[in-house]
């Protein structure tokens, strides 16, 4: 591969114009058109490269997940029947090379601890986040390489016309090459999420910092092409080509369209006009994409088949996203659309229970999309769902308040029928800013009632992580991290007791500001006390950060502790790893500190044993 790229570097491009006098504007003009002066075969050469590098890296990802599922398959198995003390095998790492790989490349900040909390200009502007190493060394090779594939010229042309010409060429191809695996890496139904099991948080990272190269490749192609233009023509003649020839028009529309797109998804403009963001990357994503095909089908040029897949990837996902809507919100027979009861509860929270009309089956970590009827049905957003119920429409089954999806398999749940069982969903959505807060103020505008509104459901998404083959599980929640966390308490507590999941230890440790808020949850935290074998495997610590009255805050028992204080997270990892039982897996939900926090004290225990890390972030 490096010698046929060395031979078309050395070679002179017999699809260059000569150039008879470097200085006459009859010689120059040919560059400035179609394919006159790109070398075509290096740009094939080139886009073989790139699919070849992005498919042996999913590869090689998709290779060590299935390594590590069928390890956790194994691990199962065989610590499902075993007890704690019986599961040390696979508390022990069995490599060096792993657990240094984790803790130094996999789950380590670019540098010191800071990831994922956010640099705030104030309560609604922020800078973002910092990449992880992992995350940064893969940007870099993707970023590195496609300047490299860009400044791979022949320089030796005598005419730097035709070398601007080449540049153009190769900057565009590499443009539209690289937008196939933007799309896919931007889908909410990408399969690669569940193939993989890389989170969408980490796919949208990697969408935005390609979509950012795929800018400066649009920008160099229509600087390139100005720059030959004006040489031949001045600047009125390029604003007059720019007019007159729709080829150039159309081009020149998707490279505005493009820019846009990056200025307007700049870490404080997304954050601070969240919504309207949405709706114009949309729109104007659209655009480039219309007109570039446009661009590329009035010159006939090779690159636009490739355009055609980017716009049928983008519709399949807008498809396939309105097709979910349609799926989970109605359904005939008389049971139609989706409702939504909101009720307002203390510290700014608000518990949403979607009614949805047909049964549909949700794993547990979890989320969703939720739109609202009059508060703008075209915004949707992110929540952890948080408790998932199921419900006979059939007078003459039986129903078990306890039978949700994480108690599957009770006798009560073989009985129902699907069509004769529809779920609810519930969630807790904390008050900020936008949606969320035009939503408590309209549901606490009807307390101490419930708010009723129309709503669409879109989802399930994630659920990928299993927690089956751990046997020491420790849960980090902060706020209404909560929901994230507890269906995943649900399903190990039933699992532990029915001998069908290794873990034999869980810790729930919730980290609130105020007691209050502990009533976001009580109704299913009550249930999940009440479960058979609770108190043998599950431990909650209840940290209050900034309680009322202090002397309030007392434990009710020996499994369930509250403290008027902040946790020191390093000393909790440290401590439950000394008594780690079998593999052991910490998860975290919650702001960016906290999951920086619950990161670092994770990796400094990597080589005391077998501790994975999962975090559940939504920093887009």
């Amino acid at each position: 591969m490096a010698s046929e790229i060395a031979q078309l570097l050395a070679r002179t491009n017999t699809s260059a114009l000569p150039a008879t006098s470097t200085g006459a504007k009859s010689t120059i003009a040919p560059f400035a058109t179609a394919l006159s002066g790109v070398d075509q075969p290096l740009n094939n050469l080139f886009k073989i490269v790139i699919w070849c590098s992005l498919a042996g890296l999913a590869m090689l990802i998709l290779l060590t997940r299935l390594f590590q599922r069928w390890r956790a398959h194994m691990r199962h198995m065989t610590a499902m029947n075993l007890s704690g003390g019986q599961q040390t095998y696979w508390a022990k790492n069995q490599s060096k090379w792993w657990w240094k790989f984790k803790k130094y490349v996999l789950y380590a900040p670019l540098w010191k601890k800071r990831h994922n909390r956010e640099f705030r200009l104030s309560s609604a502007l922020n800078m973002g986040t910092i990449p992880g190493r992992f995350h940064t060394i893969l940007l870099a090779a993707f970023i590195f390489s496609n300047i490299g594939y860009m400044l791979a010229l022949s320089y030796s042309r005598e005419d730097r016309y035709s070398v601007a010409a080449e540049l153009r060429g190769r900057a565009g191809v590499l443009a539209v090459i690289n937008m196939i695996a933007l799309v896919i890496l931007a889908g909410r139904n990408n399969p690669l999420i569940k193939l993989l099991q890389i989170s969408f948080d980490t796919y949208n990272l990697l969408h935005r910092w390609m979509g950012r190269t795929i800018v400066f490749e649009i920008i160099v192609h229509t600087s390139c092409w100005a720059y030959v233009q004006g040489a031949a023509s001045g600047w009125s003649g390029i604003w007059k080509t720019i007019a007159t020839d729709p080829f150039i028009s159309h081009g020149t529309v998707g490279a505005i369209a493009m820019v846009l797109i990056a200025v307007t998804s700049l870490s404080p403009v997304r954050h601070a006009f969240y919504e309207t963001f949405l709706d114009v990357h949309i729109i104007l994503a659209f655009v480039a994409i219309l007109t570039g095909w446009i661009h590329l089908e009035i010159a006939k040029l090779p690159q636009l088949p490739y355009i055609k897949v980017v716009l049928c990837l983008w519709m399949a996902d807008r498809i396939a996203r309105m097709a979910r809507l349609a799926w989970c919100n109605y359904s005939f027979g008389g049971k139609g659309w989706t409702k939504a009861s909101i009720e307002a509860l203390p510290g700014n929270a608000c518990r949403v229970t979607l009614h949805l009309p047909r049964k549909v089956n949700i794993e547990a970590g979890s989320h969703a999309y939720l739109r609202f009827s009059t508060l703008n049905v075209w915004e949707s957003h992110p929540f952890s769902i948080a408790w998932v119920q199921h419900r006979s429409t059939n007078p003459t089954l039986p129903f078990d308040k306890m039978d949700s999806l994480y108690s599957m398999g009770s006798d009560n749940q073989l009985e129902l029928k699907a069509e004769d069982t529809v779920t609810d969903v519930s969630f807790v959505i904390h008050s900020q800013t936008g949606l969320t807060k035009r939503l408590f103020d309209k549901a606490n505008a009807y307390r101490p009632g419930v708010l009723t509104l129309n709503a669409a459901f879109e989802g399930p998404y994630a659920g990928h992580h299993s927690l089956d083959s751990y046997g020491h599980v420790l849960l980090f929640a902060g706020s209404s991290g909560i929901t994230h966390q507890i269906p995943y308490v649900q399903h190990l507590i039933k699992g532990c007791n029915e001998k069908s999941v290794a873990a034999r230890k869980i810790v729930l440790v919730w980290i609130v500001r105020d007691s209050e808020h502990l009533e976001w949850v009580r109704p299913w935290m009550d249930l999940i006390l009440q479960m058979p074998g609770r108190r043998e495997c599950l431990i909650i610590k209840l940290f209050v950060t900034r309680p009322k009255n202090p002397r309030e805050i007392v434990s009710p028992s020996a499994t369930v502790s509250m403290f008027p204080a902040r946790p020191n997270i390093n000393l909790i990892v440290q401590n439950e790893v000394k008594e780690q039982t079998g593999a052991m897996c910490v998860t975290v939900c919650g702001p960016g500190g906290l999951q920086d926090s619950v990161r670092e004290a994770v990796r400094d225990v990597q080589e005391e044993g077998v501790v994975d890390f999962i975090e559940e972030s939504f920093t887009w």
